[in-house]
């Protein structure tokens, strides 16, 4: 690589919007994939045309609970696998670009979904948009700062505003569920009846355009990666293989990498993804709006049923309106009508509490993600070894996660959602490893497809597979007197299913190769 490719870059104009814009990627990247947890059972509830409470819903919720979480990520990681090819072939603007107009475009439709089958799809569609802008993003990044110190931190700071996804994402959904009847109807193409035009979740999943607007403005001031564009202008650009991934000088990094990145994700998915089972088993998780002291409650008198509501007569008060009612047959009607309870106006049913508890954890979770991941930024240009920076947080998360998930039922509201915190930073922080390491890896006409391997195949396909493991294995644990069957099921499944992950991605990183400083230009 030559000197004036590793110059540091003078952060103009330019330079900010190309970090802003990567940013932004990366927070709705993690926006959109955070909203699932969030919105998936309501949105089933709604959506199931099942009676509730019988052996027919519970099947279909399972069937199709699987089918959110496992679905996209298979064809995601398919995708995301060409959308790597892809960004090789035709460059990394143009396809981080579009991939994020393709996820934008579909969250807001999977928002509009009147079944099921439509709900899968958009969030299919969301999820390849996904798995692709993560691979252009980086490879854009990594080569327009080539500079080795401005790079990693260039990398690890956009990267951190992946967390600033998942907390907008929950603070997003505690005002849809507080204000949503005050919003906009939302329209069902072909006016599909008996639907909520004033659903929480499909508000919750509409706010994805965001990205799109000022993306599609922004746009013409974006350049291309001056190495790729410079090699494509001379016609050198070497054409991409995804079998030369194999080839004996890349063939370890391909397999290791692929290999981690699949139990970095492993841990989210198998675990931190089932944070909504998991929180009505905690210890004075609210049943109802009245039992969540943060909730607004009812005054006792409110509380009682209409018939009880009425104002209280004394004995003579009432002697005296029956002498009266049968001196005067018209004054017993009057009696009567004063005696019927008046019916208040009902108002907008107020929001599930354990609704707004899974929000008010995932928010605790996020910020340990956000500070995991400024961690990761700042350590990356300290610590040398990638081998030593990764087991900083692998080791202490193999310990702290099963744990945090073992004692999950009955542990009180307050101290799971430290306990996530901890969680969050330990798990999200690898995956800002990855944005760092991965570029360093493979040469320029092949650094997208060898990125999109890693993360979309070993990641997205493989690693995205413990939440089907954690479905499966959560019937078969120990239950709790007292406690939800499922909640504490999931609980145990996803201790055993982090734990199992932490310690297959440890005994990895041994033989995890240490990259060159400096980026490959061949």
């Amino acid at each position: 690589m030559s000197t004036a490719d590793s110059t540091l870059v003078k952060f103009n104009r330019t330079a900010w919007l190309i970090c802003i814009i990567a940013a932004m990627g990366f927070l709705f990247d993690t926006y959109e994939l955070l909203m699932l947890p969030l919105i998936i059972r309501p949105a089933m509830s709604e959506l199931l045309h099942v009676k509730p409470n019988t052996p027919e819903f519970k099947e279909a919720f399972d069937f199709w609970y699987q089918m959110l979480f496992y679905l996209p990520a298979l064809c995601g990681g398919i995708f995301g696998l060409l959308g790597g090819y892809l960004t090789d072939r035709l460059g990394r603007r143009r396809v981080l670009t579009w991939s994020i107009l393709l996820y934008a475009v579909s969250a807001c439709a999977a928002g509009m979904s009147t079944s099921m089958p439509m709900l899968v799809f958009f969030r299919v569609t969301t999820f390849i948009g996904v798995c692709v802008e993560f691979v252009a993003a980086v490879a854009w990044l990594a080569e327009m700062f080539s500079h080795p110190h401005q790079r990693e931190k260039v990398l690890g700071y956009t990267q951190a505003f992946s967390s600033f996804g998942g907390l907008m994402v929950a603070f997003v959904f505690a005002l849809c569920l507080k204000h949503a009847s005050a919003l906009p109807s939302i329209p069902f193409i072909g006016g599909v009846a008996g639907l909520d035009t004033h659903a929480a979740w499909r508000y919750t999943l509409i706010s994805g355009l965001i990205p799109a607007l000022p993306l599609i403005l922004i746009r013409p001031f974006l350049p291309e990666s001056p190495a790729w564009q410079l090699k494509k202008s001379q016609g050198t650009l070497r054409r991409p293989s995804v079998t030369e991934l194999f080839a004996p000088q890349y063939r370890r990094a391909t397999l290791i990498t692929g290999l981690m990145f699949a139990c970095s994700l492993g841990v989210a998915f198998g675990s931190i993804q089932h944070i909504a089972t998991i929180v009505p088993g905690l210890a004075k998780a609210p049943a109802k709006i009245g039992d969540d002291p943060k909730m607004p409650t009812a005054s006792k008198e409110e509380a009682k049923p209409a018939a009880e509501k009425t104002p209280a007569t004394s004995t003579a008060d009432t002697a005296r309106a029956v002498q009266l009612a049968s001196d005067n047959p018209d004054a017993k009607k009057n009696v009567d009508a004063e005696k019927k309870p008046v019916a208040k106006p009902a108002g907008p049913p107020p929001p599930d509490p354990n609704q707004v508890l899974t929000a008010q954890v995932q928010k605790f979770q996020e910020l340990g993600g956000l500070l995991g991941r400024c961690a990761m930024a700042f350590l990356a240009t300290v610590i040398i070894s990638r081998q030593r920076l990764i087991r900083l947080f692998q080791i202490p998360g193999l310990i702290i996660t099963p744990l945090v998930f073992y004692f999950a039922p009955g542990m009180s509201p307050e101290l799971f959602q430290w306990g996530m915190l901890l969680v969050g930073f330990m798990a999200v922080a690898q995956l800002s490893f990855w944005g760092n390491y991965l570029p360093r890896v493979y040469p320029l006409h092949l650094r997208g497809t060898g990125e999109s391997f890693a993360a979309n195949i070993g990641g997205r396909m493989i690693g995205t597979s413990a939440a089907l493991i954690t479905v499966n294995l959560a019937p078969h644990m120990p239950k709790i007197v007292g406690l939800p069957d499922k909640s504490v099921g999931f609980a145990y499944a996803a201790a055993i299913v982090g734990g199992s992950v932490y310690l297959i991605g440890l005994i990895a990183s041994f033989w995890l190769p240490e990259p060159p400083e400096e980026l490959s230009a061949e």
